[in-house]
Formats: C-alpha cells, sequence, structure tokens
C-alpha cells in the first residue's frame, strides 16, 4: 500500500513538473510575443483572433487596420507605401462588430492614431457578447490571469514553443522554414507582411473571374438557399450595435483619425438581394444610409463609399463570388483612400447611396 502511494506522488511529482515545465517553455519562448517581442527568429499565424493579441503588443504601429475578408489579403508593406502610415494589419475573418471594436480598442489603447476600418453591413449582425464570446478570448488581449494562464497551460502552444526552440537552431532553421507550413503547426509565417495575404506569385485569373462570381451568385439566389441571404439581419439590432460598437468607440477616443469604407462589393451582391431577398437589401439599404449620416457628423471620421464604382462593381472578373475582390481591386481602395475620391460628403451623405440604388434597379443579369 505504502509503494502505491509512493508510485502515486511520484506520478503527480512528475506530471506537475512536466506543466510547469511546458508553461516556462512558453513564457521563455512566447510564440505569441504577448509578452515581448521575440529573442528567437519571429513567427506568425493566419489565425488572426489569436495572432492579433500577440500583434498589439510586439509590434510599433500608428495606424491600425480593421475588416473582415474583405480587408484580410491587404499587406501592411502596401498600405504604409500608398498612405504614408506605419501600420498593423488587424483584419479577421468573419469578424462581427463586437471582435473589431474590442479590438481595435486594445489598439488605440497601444498607440494607434489613426484607423481605417472596412465596413461590411453583415458585421453588426446580432452575436454574443464580447465578454462571453467563445471565438475571441478577451483576456488573452487584456493579459488577466485567466488569460495567461490560458496561455501558459496550453498544449498547443508548448508544442507551438518547442518547435520555435528547434527551429532556432541552425544546423535545422533552413530545413523547418521551409518544412512549416506543411506541418501541423500554426505560427510557420515569417514575415509579418505574409499574415493572410495571398502569395506574390497567385494566379489571379484563375480564382477572380467572372464565370466565378457568376456561379456564385446562381448558388446564393437559388430558392433552397436564397432564405440565408438575409440570415443575421435585423435592422434595430444592427443599428443598437453600430451605435455601441462604431459610434461608442469613435467618441471615445476624439483624437483618433477614422477613415471608415464601405468595401466594393460586386453590384451582384446587391442584385441577389433585389431578385431573392428584397427585405434584406432593404435593410441593407437602410442601415447605410444611417451610418453614412451618423459617420459624416462626427468630427473624427472620414467615410468613403465604393459601392457605385460602376467601372469595378460591375466588372465581374474582379471577383472570386460576389463580394470578395481581387488584390487588384486591393490596391485601387488604398489609392482612392489616399486621393479621397470617393469620401462621402457630410452635406449629401447618401448622395452615392442613391447612386447604388439606381444602377442595382437598373442592372440586368447576363447569363
Amino acid at each position: 500500500m505504502r509503494g502505491a502511494f509512493t508510485q502515486l506522488r511520484r506520478l503527480l511529482l512528475a506530471s506537475i513538473a512536466c506543466v510547469l515545465g511546458a508553461a516556462l517553455l512558453i513564457y521563455a519562448v512566447d510564440p505569441l510575443q504577448l509578452f515581448r517581442a521575440s529573442r528567437l527568429p519571429a513567427f506568425y499565424s493566419d489565425d488572426t483572433r489569436v495572432q492579433n493579441a500577440g500583434l498589439i503588443r510586439s509590434q510599433s504601429f500608428d495606424t491600425a487596420f480593421m475588416g473582415t475578408s474583405l480587408a484580410i489579403h491587404f499587406r501592411q508593406s502596401d498600405i504604409d507605401r500608398v498612405l504614408g502610415v506605419h501600420s498593423l494589419k488587424l483584419a479577421m475573418t468573419g469578424s462581427n462588430s463586437r471582435q473589431q471594436g474590442f479590438v481595435l480598442e486594445q489598439a488605440i489603447e497601444r498607440g494607434a492614431r489613426r484607423v481605417i476600418w472596412a465596413m461590411d453591413d453583415f458585421i453588426f449582425v446580432d452575436a454574443a457578447d464580447i465578454e462571453t464570446d467563445p471565438y475571441l478570448s478577451v483576456d488573452l488581449y487584456r493579459r488577466t490571469a485567466k488569460g495567461i494562464a490560458s496561455y501558459l497551460f496550453s498544449a498547443a502552444m508548448a508544442k507551438e514553443s518547442l518547435f520555435a526552440l528547434l527551429r532556432s537552431v541552425p544546423p535545422l532553421r533552413q530545413l523547418l522554414t521551409r518544412a512549416a507550413p506543411y506541418l501541423p503547426v500554426k505560427f510557420a509565417l515569417s514575415d509579418v507582411d505574409d499574415i493572410y495575404a495571398l502569395p506574390r506569385n497567385f494566379d489571379l485569373a484563375r480564382d477572380y473571374n467572372a464565370k466565378k462570381t457568376l456561379a456564385a451568385f446562381a448558388y446564393i439566389t437559388s430558392p433552397v438557399r436564397s432564405r440565408f441571404l438575409g440570415e443575421g439581419y435585423g435592422y434595430e439590432a444592427m443599428i443598437r450595435h453600430f451605435e455601441q460598437d462604431a459610434v461608442g468607440l469613435i467618441a471615445r477616443h476624439p483624437g483618433v483619425t477614422f477613415d471608415v469604407y464601405f468595401p466594393p462589393y460586386s453590384i451582384l451582391q446587391f442584385v441577389a438581394m433585389r431578385d431573392a431577398s428584397p427585405e434584406t437589401l432593404k435593410i441593407v439599404t437602410d442601415l447605410t444610409a444611417v451610418i453614412a449620416q451618423r459617420l459624416t457628423q462626427l468630427p473624427n471620421v472620414r467615410l468613403h463609399d465604393f459601392r457605385a464604382i460602376k467601372q469595378v462593381t460591375h466588372d465581374l472578373n474582379n471577383y472570386g463570388d460576389v463580394i470578395h475582390h481581387s488584390p487588384v481591386v486591393d490596391a485601387m481602395v488604398l489609392r482612392w483612400l489616399a486621393s479621397g475620391e470617393y469620401r462621402v460628403d457630410p452635406g449629401k451623405p447618401t448622395a452615392s447611396l442613391d447612386e447604388l440604388k439606381a444602377q442595382v434597379e437598373a442592372y440586368r443579369v447576363e447569363h
């Protein structure tokens, strides 16, 4: 009996030692760069909801760039070059206004004096409160005891730390760096500029073309799927989240300049709503009318509307589906932001929306 107890105690002590050893390894390597800039060659992850917590802590920046998947492929180097800023891209695929507002708040607290915000209408759909959001760890961003514990006692982070340590050994560095994208590790990108950016040799014509855009249009307007066009859209809830998550954030930081823009969806996004879910189209246009009217009255906001630029939004070769535009259009967006060419006039806040409505009403799909 005494021997069994001794063995159990040894096992328990060994387990504790292993857990503490792993936590010490994570703290020393700090793959997320949550405590300090990396002492080893830094690597980054495309898991932006987690990676952003470390980027905000470890990178120097004066401008935060936020959006959903429509903004995910921008490169920081392009943003910096065209707009003359020192940016940090924080775009998160499928993110909502609660998540975006929270992450932007953290970036502003760390020194961002300008925010560039791709404001999709669907970010304002009703969703979990940020404090209970299962997809974004507020404790990790805030570095609370709970957040730090979840980081230091994570088996996944222990694996990433061990791999980072092995990768820092000179004889293994080149081999493991090349192999990283094909191994079960998240921190595989050696350049922060590559986070969720398409490879520079990416075949744009293959993935962005009229055939794919029209196929996506047919898919979402099919009678068996068209009900999903309006999923999550509720005018009152969306207005509430806009006021809380966007206007609230902007009002709390009067010294920060916000360049907000409506992304250039293809015309087929709105035509799909017109044909298959007109009530959703009304919610979108009513919502964005309120957004335009409210934001143009705030002194620290410049609102840009790119949705009615016909030569872009009617050219279906610019898109991979009805909303996601190619990096060619990314470059245009940056030029438009720099020039202010499509900035909304506070005296006529819905002029571009009215133009878009007329285009949507007149458009006919060519099959």
